[in-house]
């Protein structure tokens, strides 16, 4: 997802160093010509060699969901908007942006751009994949995005037509937009990857389009030059963007490695200018000696790592078996031991730069309260004796780790069998849309600065981003409240009511708020990692 942030979280350009992953593909190493930086040579491209930890499942803005896909889209591809290190959304390819008194209809004018392949960008671009994404038929998890527009999710839920959704191109340079009720962060939305455009001739004639470096058609600051799958993605500079004299790099190449340990050889190695978060990980191992040495850097973010139960699935069909695990965990232990990088125990959803509420929702490894919580839900559910339980996670040395620990705290407090089960990126995400699993490390990362975010994942049961199978009424018509409550306090009260349902209920156990870490050479400059924990290359350089 990412993936968000009141008071407290800096955002800024980087030039910094190490670690926290998410994701995995099988990988080879990459073939000698990222060996040598071309930036050293005097004279030729300035070329940034960074490493993915997995393959992107999809270079398709309509279709992403997960952190690495995003990353690539929002190299490829630009928005109405598009936010700056201070998170504040400025006009991109909206050239002008007209807000009505009432703040419900939005007018874009476009400036002139042409997409990767020569066609000019229009506002029916925009228009089309706007309805593109809503149309249940595409399958996008992030459909609910486009829910603030108007009838976007009567379109959505087979409701309402298309031609009655709140967005309409005027004229080729002109797009109207119509929203359900005045949304304070709209600008910031539009600047996140649902909303870019996509080229309608290109996606009609090939639904494939985006699954290859030949077909891919993007508006951004750089163009897929080839992809090879699970080895290697080269970006270049795309000569039709629009602010194409801001963007200083030549190209940026990705190797696709999932090994933490490789990777950071690789960087020692110089084969990498860059190593860790936000798109892989660094070696746990590694970690003391990087704090010591001060190379690491660590910048808190609107993030959450946890853990999803199956909430159809015995014996999580109980909450109190749900906050019997979730109370089990002891996760500064996790924090001290594993993950390293200054992360926050998380007693709440809803990160601490935009809490809805002051106070802690439960205790950090509250033993004796999750044994006796165990024992009630055991006897409402008539069983003598749990199952064994599948915990399964994305490829990754830390996720591996947290999971060993996660289990072993488990089996010592409740004697329970807990059965590791590891997946790649895709699979793993595949599955868990599929409901198979039982209990899975998940995470989230703002992809907007509102709390709304985060909890309106759990809204529906059949929502795009909620595996969880949990639903419940009063949770969802606090939060419909919510998107009509003018006075902001007012409406931080709903959404903290609505956040103690959620963690009442425990349909997932937040274990801690991120931070990024990671390592990069003193020579790359201009990398924008944002609040939120976005990655942006559109003012990278390599000096």
């Amino acid at each position: 997802m990412k993936r968000s942030i009141s008071a407290g979280i800096c955002s800024l350009f980087v030039a910094g160093s190490v670690l926290a992953g998410c994701g995995s593909e099988t990988a080879t190493k990459p073939t000698d010509d990222t060996a040598v930086s071309s930036s050293e040579k005097k004279g030729e491209p300035k070329v940034l060699r960074w490493n993915l930890h997995s393959e992107p499942p999809t270079a398709d803005p309509g279709l992403a969901e997960d952190t690495t896909s995003g990353a690539i889209i929002r190299a490829t591809f630009d928005g109405l908007t598009r936010t700056d290190e201070n998170m504040k959304p400025n006009p991109s390819m909206a050239e002008k942006i007209d807000v009505s008194s009432d703040m419900l209809t939005y007018t874009f004018h476009l400036r002139d751009a042409k997409w990767s392949n020569g066609d000019p960008v229009t506002a029916q671009d925009f228009e089309f994949a706007w309805k593109r994404a809503l149309d249940p038929k595409t399958g996008s998890s992030y459909a609910y995005q486009l829910f603030y527009l108007k009838n976007g999710e009567k379109f959505n839920k087979g409701e309402a037509k298309a031609e009655e959704v709140g967005v309409k191109a005027i004229d080729a340079k002109t797009l109207e937009v119509t929203l359900e009720n005045p949304t304070p962060f709209f600008l910031e939305l539009t600047a996140f990857y649902t909303y870019y455009p996509v080229n309608r001739k290109v996606v009609e004639a090939n639904p494939q389009w985006a699954a290859e470096a030949a077909t891919h058609v993007g508006n951004g600051p750089f163009k897929i030059e080839s992809w090879e799958h699970k080895s290697k993605l080269v970006l270049v500079k795309n000569e039709n963007y629009w602010d194409k004299d801001t963007v200083k790099l030549d190209g940026i190449k990705f190797s696709i490695v999932e090994d933490e340990n490789t990777e950071f050889s690789m960087f020692e190695n110089d084969e990498l200018d860059w190593a860790g978060k936000p798109l892989s990980s660094l070696p746990i191992d590694a970690m003391p000696a990087l704090k010591e040495s001060g190379t690491l850097v660590s910048q808190p973010i609107a993030g959450t790592y946890f853990y999803k139960f199956n909430t159809e699935k015995v014996p999580f069909n109980n909450a109190k078996i749900r906050k019997a695990f979730a109370y089990a965990i002891n996760r500064q232990q996790i924090i001290d031991n594993i993950t390293q990088g200054n992360e926050k125990t998380a007693f709440s959803l809803v990160p601490p730069s935009m809490a809805v509420s002051t106070q802690p929702y439960y205790k950090d490894n509250d033993v004796e309260t999750a044994k006796r919580l165990l024992q009630e839900g055991m006897q409402e559910l008539g069983i003598t004796k749990l199952p064994p339980i599948a915990l399964s996670f994305n490829t990754s040395e830390a996720h591996k780790k947290i999971a060993e620990a996660i289990q072993d705290q488990w089996k010592k407090t409740f004697g329970v069998e807990v059965q590791l089960s590891n997946k790649e990126w895709k699979v793993y995400l595949e599955d868990q849309n599929q409901g198979n699993f039982m209990v899975c490390r998940s995470g989230w990362l703002g992809d907007f600065n509102d709390p709304i975010n985060f909890l309106e994942m759990f809204k529906d049961k059949n929502g795009g981003n909620n595996n969880t199978f949990w639903e419940n009424a009063k949770y969802k018509e606090l939060l419909n409240q919510s998107s009509i409550e003018a006075d902001p306090e007012k409406r931080k009260q709903l959404l903290a009511q609505a956040e103690q349902i959620l963690m009442d209920e425990m349909p997932i156990v937040p274990i801690y708020h991120n931070t990024e870490t990671w390592v990069q050479k003193e020579n790359v400059k201009g990398v924008l990692i944002d609040g939120l924990g976005f990655i942006d290359w559109k003012w990278a350089t390599v000096e």
